[in-house]
Order: C-alpha cells, then sequence, then structure tokens
C-alpha cells in the first residue's frame, strides 16, 4: 500500500489471525510497535503456577478480565511455535513447558510468543518495539524476546516508576514499577532514537569536555585559563521514567481499567519514530498509544479483540480531535446482517457490545454483579436547566424474540425510572410487540414544549446497519461515555513515503 492511498486502520479480532494476514500486514511494513498486553497482575504467584488440567475453556480475553488459561487455545499456540517459529524459540518454549508443566503462566507464554513471531515479521529492519509487562511476566517475556530478535538487539529494560500509587499493605513491598522492554529489529540499521530531555531536580553545572583521539579532556577558557562549565536545566532521560499513574479524577481517565497515562506513550512514540511513520499497537484497549499517535502526526495501526474497546476507541478519536481526525476505518466489524448473524453465533457478548455501540450506548457494567437486571446498555442524556441527566435502557436481543421481552422491558423502565427504553434486535419483531411497544406512550421533555419521543422503541440490526438512529433529546453533548480532554494537533507533515505501507 502507498502513501497516497493511506488509511488508518483499527481492526477487531484476535490480533494473531489479523497480524497473519499477508494483504493487510506485509512483510516489514511498521515502524514502531507499542504493546501492554493483558495479564492477570493481581494473581498471586501460586495461583500463576498452579497445574492446570488441558479439559479447561479455551482462553478468552476480555475487557475487564485479562487472565490467560492454559486450554485448547494456549494447547494449539505451544504447537504453532513448536512448528512454526523459529528453532531457538521452540526449543525456548519446550522447555519452559517441561519445567513448568500445564498453568496459567505457561498459556500467557505460549500466546505471546507466537504474537512476537509476527510482531518481529511485521517490523521495519529499522523497526523499534516496546514490550509493556510487571515483574513477573519479564523473566519469561525477556527470554522470548531474546529468542526471536536475539539478545543483542536488546536496548533497554525500561522502569516505569509510578510513586504516586497508594500502599495496598500486605506481607510484600509495595509494587511501584512495571517493566518497559525495548529491542530493536537490527542494531546494525539506523534506528530512530531521538533524545527525551527531562528537567533535572535542581540547577547545577557540568565541566565541559571534549572528545580527542579517543579520550575526553577539558576544555578551557583562553582569557582565564579556567575550565568551562555550563549551567544545566535539564538532562537525557535514563531507563528509569518518573511518570505518574493517572489520577482517579483526572480528565484524562477515561474508566479503563488497564489505562495508561499519555505521558508514557508520548514519551516512546516521540523517542522512537518520526512524523508520517507507521505505530502499531495490537492490544491497543482503550487506544492511548492510538490517540497519541494521532496527535503527534504518526500514522498508525490498532487491534483489539473486544468491540467494547473498539466504541471506546472510535469515541475517544471523535471526542478528542473532532473534525481534527485524520481519515481511519474499522475493519472487522459487520457491516451487513449475515456479518452481524455471524458475530453473534461466534459470540453473544461480543455481538451485545458491537449491537450497543451501534446506539452510542455503554455497557451497564451492574450486569456483571448478581442476576440479571435486564439493562444490557446505557444511553444518559441533559435536555433541562439543571443539568441533570437522563438515562435510556437498551436491551440487545441476538435470538428469538417474544411480546413478553417487550413487556418486561416496560418493567425495568418503571422500575428504573428511565426516560426511554431501546429494544435491539437480531430478529424482526412481531405485530404485537410493535403494538405493545407502543402503549408505553411518549417521552415529553418538560422545557422542550413540543418535542415527543416514543417511551419505547424497537430497532432491528438491519435498520441501524441502513442508518435508522435511536431518537432521543441531543440538545446538550453526549455525556454516555467519560470524554477525552479536547487536543489539538499541530500542523500536519509532509508524506514521508519511504515510511509508508
Amino acid at each position: 500500500m502507498t502513501g497516497e492511498g493511506w488509511k488508518n486502520r483499527l481492526y477487531f479480532g484476535d490480533n494473531v489471525d489479523i497480524l497473519r494476514d499477508q494483504e493487510q500486514f506485509p512483510d516489514e511494513c511498521v515502524d514502531l510497535i507499542y504493546l501492554d498486553p493483558p495479564f492477570n497482575s493481581n494473581a498471586t504467584y501460586n495461583i500463576l503456577f498452579e497445574e492446570k488440567g488441558g479439559e479447561k475453556s479455551a482462553a478468552q480475553i476480555t475487557a475487564f478480565d485479562d487472565t490467560w488459561h492454559w486450554g485448547l487455545e494456549s494447547e494449539k499456540a505451544y504447537r504453532d511455535v513448536i512448528t512454526r517459529g523459529p528453532d531457538k524459540l521452540a526449543a525456548l518454549v519446550d522447555a519452559l513447558r517441561a519445567f513448568m508443566g500445564f498453568n496459567d503462566m505457561m498459556a500467557y507464554i505460549a500466546m505471546m510468543a507466537i504474537r512476537l513471531v509476527e510482531l518481529h515479521r511485521v517490523l521495519k529492519p529499522s523497526g523499534e518495539i516496546y514490550l509493556h509487562c510487571d515483574s513477573i511476566a519479564h523473566p519469561y517475556l525477556r527470554l522470548i524476546l531474546d529468542a526471536i530478535f536475539g539478545p543483542r538487539q536488546r536496548r533497554n529494560d525500561i522502569i516505569w516508576w509510578y510513586q504516586n500509587k497508594l500502599p495496598t499493605g500486605g506481607r510484600v513491598f509495595d509494587r511501584q514499577h512495571d517493566i518497559i522492554l525495548y529491542y530493536v529489529k537490527d542494531s546494525r540499521q539506523k534506528y530512530t532514537f531521538n533524545e527525551i530531555r527531562v528537567p533535572t531536580e535542581y540547577e547545577g553545572s557540568q565541566l565541559i569536555t571534549k572528545k580527542t583521539a579517543g579520550k575526553r579532556i577539558p576544555v578551557y577558557d583562553p582569557e582565564t585559563g579556567k575550565q568551562l562549565r555550563v549551567i544545566t536545566t535539564d538532562k537525557p532521560v535514563g531507563d528509569v521514567w518518573r511518570i505518574n499513574l493517572i489520577h482517579p479524577q483526572s480528565k484524562e481517565r477515561l474508566g479503563y481499567p488497564t489505562q495508561k497515562p499519555e505521558a508514557l506513550l508520548e514519551r516512546i512514540i516521540q523517542a522512537s519514530s518520526d512524523e508520517g511513520y507507521v505505530v502499531l499497537d495490537p492490544f491497543c484497549g482503550c487506544g492511548t498509544a492510538i490517540a497519541v499517535a494521532e496527535r503527534l502526526h504518526r500514522r498508525w495501526l490498532g487491534i483489539d479483540i473486544t468491540h467494547l474497546a473498539i466504541t471506546l476507541i472510535k469515541n475517544r478519536l471523535h471526542t478528542a480531535f473532532d473534525n481534527e481526525i485524520a481519515d481511519y476505518v474499522v475493519i472487522g466489524v459487520p457491516k451487513d446482517l449475515a456479518g452481524a448473524k455471524a458475530l453473534a453465533r461466534q459470540n453473544r457478548y461480543q455481538f451485545e457490545w458491537w449491537a450497543l455501540g451501534l446506539v452510542d450506548a455503554r455497557p451497564a457494567q451492574e450486569k456483571k454483579k448478581g442476576p440479571d437486571t435486564g439493562i444490557d446498555g446505557i444511553i444518559n442524556f441533559i435536555d433541562d436547566p439543571s443539568g441533570k441527566a437522563k438515562r435510556v435502557v437498551v436491551q440487545v436481543k441476538s435470538g428469538k424474540v417474544t411480546l413478553n421481552q417487550i413487556r418486561d422491558l416496560k418493567g425495568v423502565l418503571e422500575r428504573e425510572k428511565a426516560a426511554i427504553g431501546a429494544f435491539i434486535s437480531l430478529a424482526e419483531p412481531t405485530a404485537l410487540m410493535i403494538k405493545e411497544a407502543a402503549t408505553a406512550g411518549l417521552y415529553e421533555p418538560e422545557h422542550l414544549p413540543g418535542l415527543r419521543y416514543p417511551r419505547l422503541q424497537i430497532l432491528t440490526i438491519a435498520e441501524l446497519l441502513l442508518g435508522k438512529k435511536l431518537v432521543y433529546p441531543r440538545i446538550a453533548p453526549d455525556v454516555t461515555f467519560k470524554k477525552a480532554p479536547r487536543q489539538r494537533k499541530g500542523p500536519a507533515p509532509e508524506d514521508k513515503q519511504n515510511n509508508l505501507l
């Protein structure tokens, strides 16, 4: 793909399958990779290394449950590494399995190893990769990277120190850092390394020297004969990065549990890429790397396996950049009714998250706790001077639909004191369902005389794909999702044709 036809791309799906599509990801097409793969950092060491049988369900990755278990998927990944991976990696993973047996850590190793093989393939010879991990996974991931890239390609183990983390107590020293493994594809190539300077903690002075014949010698003032000094107010950043966690009340926080601060990604992207370079995040979550790449005029590619993440990223880009957002496409989401039905058969929960995204609803978190509340999603809106949010409650149905489901939703409307209810279905509703929905009446905003909205609205997936909208007051700015801070980008750079796919 040339620079003329370039569009930033956001992919839904398993990154290993997407990366193996050589039409989408040809060899050596990416300048910089950042990945923060999900891992259950809060699990105890004993749980992670507990022996597991192979009969457990296939590994699942969701937005709020980031544990990988040994099962059919991890067994397949292990076999792929042994049969298709580099010889050194195959020998390493085989030895680790003999040592560790069947447990969650071994599942994580196998699943990560096969993905890192593909990431190495798509990285340019001058490319760089930053792998974000914790102290438990670090030694294993470093061995895997050594086996794939070669130990001489390791540049740093960067320590991200967040001193503002609250103490948790217990019989262990509180963890206040993550580790970021930094490798290059080929150190013989001229890879990008832009010096990042940070303020010194105190202003000081430094003696000036110069390098002559391989040695550093002092530089003297010709008039006074004293060695020259320079006042220092900043210094090159080292391998310990002091960047705070996002404060719970920060405008930057979007509610995503593993969200990383933009300052961290800004440092990585500025240090190891220039404007116009291609940045890939194969576990893009709520899209911090993508948002920073967009602001810094990098081209970007993002992949995530949950429709919740895709919806959050789209909303983040829209609210942060508005009309300044560069053109991008979303790949892998259903575009027609057949695709929607296929997603529903494959994964009912992913279908639900995708369908909620069609009406800009956020998932109802309370659904994950206790009995079913009859609410799959929520939309908040404001239609009066008090600023108090009203609610639209949303139900999503991927199977057979019945009259009783509409009656039940009417009950949920009354129980929740919601303004409007939305019933989204893959199947066509019956005439009796439409008639029953009409009996719910109309919602008439007190401060917007003359405006009326059906209190219970039925929308099919087919209608939504054709552009039909859920109707409710849209007078004030949308308040369903927490807004990303508004950002402005600098002047657009000239295209760097040699750095594009």
